[in-house]
Parts: C-alpha cells; sequence; structure tokens
C-alpha cells in the first residue's frame, strides 16, 4: 500500500496526462477571495438592511462566525487531502460510494450556477448604461437580447479557463486586487461626511424581530456573499505546496472577506439620506437603488466614484464567474476520478485544463439563464446548495478524527471534536433559514442529480468498469433520513412552512436532529481500511500518465 500521507505526485508532464502545480498561496488565496468579493458587495447590503433593518449588521456577524467555522474544517482537511474538487471527495472518503456521490452532486450543482448568477449581475449593472437598456425586463428578467450576451460571457469565462491554470491564476490576481480596492475606497470615501448614526435607530434597529435577522442570513444574500472560501481547496490539486499553502489560503480569504462585509454594511446604513427609509426600511428607495452602491454614490454627490462602481460591477462579478467555471471543471473531474460521471471529464489537454468538464460548465451556465432569468431568483437557490455542499465537511471531519488518528495534519483545528458538530448544526440552520420555497426547489434538483449520476453509476457497476464506484449503502445509511428531515421540519416551521412549529423551536429541532445526525454517520461511518483505500485509490488516478 502506497503512503497515504503524502500528496499527490506532481505532475510534470504537458502532454496532457494530469493537473498541473503551478499555483502558489497567493494564487489559492486569491482565487477565494476573488470568489467571495463578487456580486454579494453589490447588492447583499441593500439586500439585508430592507429584510432586517440596520440589525443586518447581526446578520452579518452571524454568517461570518457561520462560514469561519465551516472554513476552519475545510483548512484541516484541506491540508490532509489536497487533491483537486476536495469538496466533492471528503465524504466519499469517509462514508463510500452513495454519500460521495450525493455531496459531489451538491458541490457540483452550487458551482455551476454561480457563473450565470454573476453573469446576471454584471447585465444588472450595465443597464445603467442606454446601450444595455434591451438586455433586461422591468422586473429584471433577461430579454432576449440580454440572454445572447449573457450567453456570450459565459463563452469567454470558459475561454480564458482553457488558457491554462497558470493564466487564470494571472488574470484572477489582477481582477481581485481591483476587487478588494474599489469596495475599500467606497467604505472610507462615502464615509467621510455621510456618516449619520441617527440612522441605526430612527426608524428602529431590529424593525422585524429576530426572524428579520435571520432570514436575511441566507435569503438577501449574505452567505451567499460570503461563499467561495473553497475555490482555494479545488485548487488543491494544483497547487505547488498544498499542505502549507491551503490552510493559509483558506482562512485568510474569509478573514478579508468578512472584514470587508461587514463595513459596507455598517457604511451603507450610515451613509443613506434618511428620506430613502423614512416610511420603514421595507420600503427602502433613491435614486438609482438598482445599482445600489451606485445609485448611492450618486445621491451623496459622488458622481465620479458612481462610475467607477459601474465599471466594478462589470469586473467583481466577472471575476468570480471565471472562477467559478473554473472551480466547475475541477469538481466534475473529481466525480469522474471517483467513478461518478463518465471518465471523459477526467480528460485534460495539453494545458492540464479538463476540457470537458469546462465544456459542460458552459452548457449548464446556459441553461440555467432558462428557469432562472434574473440575480434575485438563484441568491436562496445556490445559498442553500453551496451550505449542503459544505455540510459533508464536519461530517467527514469527525470520521477522520476517529478513524485517522495519525494521519499527517499540517494544520490541526483547536477543539476540533466541538467545533465540527457546531459548524453541522450551523449549515443545517442556514438551509433552513431559507425557507420551504427554495428548499423544495433544491430538493427537485437533488432527485435530478440521482438520477443522472446513479444511472452512470448503476452502468459501471454493472459492466464492471475498471472506475466502478461502491455504494457503500451500510455507511451512508443517515444520508436519506438527513435530507428528508431537513425538508419535513422545513415544512413545519415559521420560515415559509405551514407554522406548526413556532419560532425558536424549530431552530432547537433543527439543532438536536443535526446533532442526532452527526454522531449516527460517525458511528456508521466506513472502516479505517476502506478508507485508506478510497485515498489511496486517488493518489494512484490524481497521478499523471507518463
Amino acid at each position: 500500500m502506497a503512503n497515504v500521507d503524502q500528496a499527490p505526485p506532481v505532475a510534470t508532464s504537458d502532454t496532457g496526462g494530469g493537473l498541473r502545480r503551478d499555483v502558489g498561496l497567493i494564487g489559492l488565496m486569491w482565487a477565494s477571495v476573488g470568489s467571495i468579493i463578487g456580486s454579494g458587495w453589490l447588492f447583499g447590503a441593500e439586500k439585508a438592511v430592507v429584510a432586517a433593518g440596520p440589525a443586518a449588521i447581526i446578520s452579518w456577524v452571524i454568517g461570518a462566525v457561520a462560514i469561519v467555522l465551516l472554513a476552519l474544517v475545510h483548512a484541516e482537511l484541506g491540508g490532509m487531502f489536497p487533491v483537486a474538487g476536495g469538496t466533492a471527495r471528503y465524504p466519499h472518503y469517509a462514508f463510500g460510494g452513495l454519500a460521495g456521490m450525493s455531496f459531489g452532486w451538491f458541490s457540483w450543482l452550487q458551482a455551476a450556477t454561480v457563473a450565470p448568477i454573476e453573469v446576471e449581475a454584471m447585465i444588472g449593472y450595465a443597464k445603467h448604461w442606454h446601450w444595455a437598456d434591451g438586455f433586461q425586463n422591468a422586473d429584471s428578467t433577461l430579454t432576449t437580447s440580454g440572454i445572447v450576451v449573457a450567453v456570450f460571457l459565459m463563452a469567454v469565462f470558459v475561454a480564458v479557463n482553457f488558457l491554462g491554470v497558470r493564466i487564470l491564476a494571472h488574470t484572477n490576481s489582477a481582477a481581485t486586487w481591483w476587487k478588494i480596492a474599489v469596495p475599500l475606497a467606497a467604505i472610507f470615501i462615502i464615509a467621510i461626511g455621510n456618516f449619520h448614526p441617527s440612522n441605526f435607530t430612527s426608524e428602529g434597529f431590529a424593525p422585524f424581530g429576530a426572524k428579520g435577522v435571520l432570514t436575511a442570513i441566507s435569503s438577501s444574500g449574505i452567505i451567499f456573499a460570503l461563499l467561495g472560501f473553497e475555490q482555494a481547496i479545488q485548487l488543491a490539486g494544483e497547487s505547488r505546496n498544498p499542505k502549507r499553502d491551503l490552510p493559509r489560503a483558506t482562512l485568510g480569504s474569509v478573514a478579508i472577506g468578512a472584514t470587508i462585509y461587514v463595513l459596507l454594511q455598517v457604511v451603507f446604513i450610515a451613509a443613506l439620506p434618511h428620506a430613502s427609509f423614512a416610511k420603514g426600511w421595507a420600503h427602502l428607495a433613491y435614486a438609482g437603488i438598482s445599482g445600489p452602491w451606485a445609485g448611492l454614490a450618486s445621491v451623496v454627490g459622488l458622481g465620479w466614484l458612481a462610475w467607477v462602481l459601474y465599471a466594478d460591477a462589470i469586473i467583481s462579478p466577472g471575476g468570480t464567474g471565471l472562477i467559478y467555471t473554473t472551480a466547475t471543471s475541477r469538481i466534475s473531474y473529481g466525480l469522474a476520478k471517483n467513478g461518478y460521471a463518465p471518465k471523459i471529464f477526467a480528460k485534460t489537454d495539453s494545458r492540464g485544463v479538463p476540457w470537458f468538464g469546462l465544456a459542460m460548465s458552459f452548457v449548464t451556465g446556459v441553461i440555467c439563464f432558462l428557469p432562472f432569468p434574473s440575480w434575485q431568483t438563484l441568491v436562496g437557490f445556490i445559498t442553500s446548495a453551496s451550505v449542503l455542499m459544505y455540510a459533508g465537511a464536519p461530517l467527514a471531519y469527525g470520521v477522520f478524527k476517529d478513524r485517522l488518528p495519525n494521519h499527517d495534519r499540517p494544520y490541526k483545528l483547536p477543539a476540533g471534536n466541538i467545533i465540527s458538530p457546531l459548524s453541522f448544526v450551523v449549515a443545517n440552520l442556514i438551509i433552513f433559514w431559507s425557507g420551504w420555497d427554495t428548499l423544495w426547489r433544491l430538493g427537485f434538483a437533488i432527485l435530478i442529480g440521482y438520477v443522472l449520476l446513479g444511472s452512470y453509476a448503476a452502468y459501471a457497476i454493472r459492466k464492471d468498469l475498471p472506475n466502478a464506484p461502491r455504494l457503500d449503502f451500510k455507511a451512508a445509511q443517515w444520508l436519506v433520513p438527513y435530507l428528508l428531515g431537513i425538508g419535513v421540519i422545513s415544512y413545519l416551521s415559521t420560515f415559509g412552512g405551514n407554522g406548526d412549529l413556532p419560532l425558536w423551536w424549530d431552530m432547537l429541532v433543527v439543532t438536536v436532529f443535526s446533532l442526532g445526525i452527526y454522531y449516527w454517520a460517525k458511528a456508521t461511518a466506513s472502516a479505517p481500511e476502506a478508507i485508506e483505500r478510497s485515498i489511496e485509490e486517488v493518489v494512484v488516478t490524481d497521478a499523471p500518465a507518463h
């Protein structure tokens, strides 16, 4: 048996044998920061304050704490297993094929839908210019010409990715410097001379109560805005020094993103003219609110800054869409390596690019423009799919803590036995706060994934293909009750459900249910020998052909 504590062999061939390790610490961190600072900063503060009032600041803090908990778990796992598409593989190691296939689909589903939402954000802000007026209808859905432009932008994302990960890292690095600089400039420039402390209390600090604060976390784009730290994990197979750099990149990106977003919310509330929310925060209105920050800059007399922000509304979402196009192809690469998808998804070209996965990410993005033709209609869905994907990491962490106590851990999570189950509870609360209307749609998408991936897995097993997955139903016996349980609790709750479970009691039920699933999953997980065999198989299959 190969030494499973070692990283996968470094890809040195240029002949299309495997992924190439060209990305350093800054490239990894900027991949994550570039994903975190996307269209969320352009819309998040406005959507959150409408949902929660000035108490939206609390919503951002809760969201940031939740993401930090999940990032801490991912930081240890990323150092332990530096493989491409890591978030899709940890549950595979811990619980076998059925759980791996499920969480792999959750990972792919969220990644594939982010690039389209960033394209829609770019088009939405662009309508400030008269030549882009015809790209959206009055309700912000795309017109026929808007869909054509959206398809073109998706094609640009794919084309840049085909140039290879080194070019992508350099392109994203340059864009990320801009994406960090512009929000920081907006924070300090708008705050100077426009900071009104009375705005935080004049119409009530928390006019919609605790439910408004909690709902804003999922439905207004807060968690969506903070998503993206996992992009460094997805590129682990292309990192030059993954065991050292992955934990640093993961935690560093969350710290940068969370700090910027909390400051943005504070300044946005403080800078608003009182007339814009005098009728209540739910009726916030001012000239140019369709582009919240650019419109605010114009209202407070900073027209030149508004032009910069309109330009950034193209660059920031564009950079995020670019890196998520990369992530989609890397997750499908990992799914193919684990035997859940056809082997063609694992084929790479001479630049080490999974070319078929990129092509399919383009096709999926185009399809998304049809059922989800506006930014807002995708936010809740992506948030739930993303956090459901993240929920697999705490479960896997608990298993590895017990089953692989001596495995090399470049970063060791302090108080992991407490943080891991806590992060799983928090993940399920975020999913729950998205509401029943979002979760039943997510459930439908999950069923589609089981049909597609399950059909291929069954075919591979029946034909006894070399990469046919081992669907370990015993180790994943908790999975179906987990998915159904969250759905049932949501249906009975006050978050879009029938209200049979009162507020606070419903969250207590989610907490107890989550802890039950966590320890059930730990008790029935794969044996250490099976886990090491799965890890060894990835080490071998990720190695390039020579």
